[in-house]
């Protein structure tokens, strides 16, 4: 198996409310039968789709609490962590802490989507970001 993430889809319990979140944030996407909406986020799709039925379609008994997995987005530096949590909390996010300096010598942040799920907000100057968004393990030239 390839070390690669294709798909992640996100359980939400209100599609148009979850979707106009993202959109919010320049997140547009599209849907092919009002069920699901995916959205090309660089090399990767996420996907926005009702939790009963995620959980249903994974084969897992979805209990309502956290799943034990947090999203990630990282930018290149402190200042854009802070601008993209107010961005997150302008369209309707709740700030579950708010951006700092770490103690593994990174800025980071979080943010709770309107379903609740954690987005950390990082910037690790130990790893690059590319033009195009990709994020590499190798340290800034």
């Amino acid at each position: 198996m390839e070390p690669r993430i294709s798909l992640v889809t996100i359980g939400v319990a209100d599609l148009g409310r979850a979707r106009a979140f993202y959109e919010a944030l320049g997140w547009a996407g599209t849907s092919p039968d009002g069920e699901v909406v995916f959205i090309q986020a660089g090399a990767l799709v996420v996907a926005l789709w009702s939790r009963e039925l995620l959980a249903a379609d994974s084969a897992v008994a979805d209990t309502g609490g956290w799943g034990g997995i947090t999203l990630a987005h990282n930018v290149r530096s402190p200042a854009e962590v802070d601008a993209v949590l107010a961005e997150a909390e302008a369209a309707g996010a709740t700030i579950g802490r708010p951006g700092a300096a770490s103690e593994w010598g990174g800025y980071s942040g979080v943010f709770l989507d309107p379903d609740g799920h954690p987005w950390e907000v990082a910037h690790n100057p130990f790893w690059t970001i590319a033009d195009d968004g990709s994020t590499s393990l190798e340290p800034p030239a």
